[in-house]
């Protein structure tokens, strides 16, 4: 007598495993996480974005009280305020003079923070810890205790309503910041290089700016870009020491279209607009060395 055994079927959806969760990857976020980041950003740059899209929005307005009823503006846009600031003011006098104070500041107060700071972090000679905290000290004076004293001295050498007058007041503004940043960058380059220089038969000074300088490039970008900024946008020290209109800087061309009674607020959108785009389209061009710059002093070394 034959037996025969009766396999039960295999049901297949049983057999089939289900699919295992997908798992995240270190760095790697999720759809949810990346829908609110990017959302996020967006609204962020919205807001950025919104004083800039209404300054050049109201620069359209042919009158000055446009701003009080800026839906009016859509009927009656013009450039005429454009024309008028191009053509009727000194707008490239105003250039000129920004052009000459900032890059003069940017200069030379490039080369002295760069060798102030070096020599900070290079030389042990006596003071030269105490000799940085005065630099630092000299930032807590406001501009108001400053002005008199600079405008004495700036006067008895002559120096007022002239550029390097200005230039000078804006280095001792803006070295005492750049020597403490690239103290702090010289001090992550290895001092085997300078060693390495004087081995070559290199003075100290040809170290500096044959070996160390090309080095501390990113570091003197960010010096050279808080120098332009500082000089561009200042204006208490500029309407101050700088007595022509024809050697206004345009922090204090602005001005001029606000007096006792009356303030052309179409011109001085149409004038801010003009002043942005180039410095705007500079800081494009360079913004990837500016970020290198600031990020290069704590990954070095």
């Amino acid at each position: 007598m034959s037996t025969t055994t009766v396999e039960n079927p295999v049901n297949k959806q049983d057999s089939v495993k289900p699919a295992a969760p997908r798992r995240v990857r270190r760095g790697e976020n999720s759809r949810g996480t990346s829908v609110v980041s990017h959302g996020l950003l967006i609204v962020a740059s919205l807001i950025a974005l919104f004083p800039v899209a209404w300054l050049v929005f109201l620069s359209l307005g042919p009158d000055k009280d446009d701003y009080l009823h800026p839906g009016g503006i859509w009927k009656k846009m013009t450039l005429d305020n454009y024309t008028f600031v191009l053509q009727e003011t000194k707008f490239f006098d105003w250039l000129t003079s920004t052009l000459i104070v900032t890059l003069g500041t940017t200069l030379i107060g490039v080369v002295i923070s760069a060798t102030t700071g070096y020599a900070v972090s290079r030389m042990r000679f006596p003071g030269y810890k105490k000799f940085m905290w005065v630099l630092l000290v000299t930032q807590m004076f406001p501009v108001a205790v400053l002005m008199v004293p600079m405008y004495q001295i700036l006067s008895e050498v002559q120096l007022i309503d002239n550029y390097l007058g200005l230039i000078l007041v804006y280095c001792s503004t803006t070295v005492p910041y750049c020597a403490w940043l690239m103290k702090g960058y010289f001090d992550t380059i290895p001092f085997e290089i300078d060693e390495a220089g004087r081995v070559d038969g290199l003075s100290p000074f040809g170290t500096f700016a044959r070996l160390i300088l090309p080095l501390a490039k990113p570091g003197l970008a960010v010096a050279a870009f808080y120098s332009f900024l500082t000089a561009f946008g200042e204006v208490a020290f500029a309407s101050t020491f700088m007595l022509s209109d024809t050697k206004y800087t345009f922090a204090v061309g602005l001005q001029t279209f606000v007096s006792e009674h009356d303030a052309q607020r179409n011109l001085m959108a149409a004038t801010a607009v003009l002043i942005a785009i180039p410095v705007s389209a500079f800081f494009y061009f360079v913004q990837k060395n500016l970020v290198t710059g600031l990020t290069a002093g704590g990954t070095k070394g």
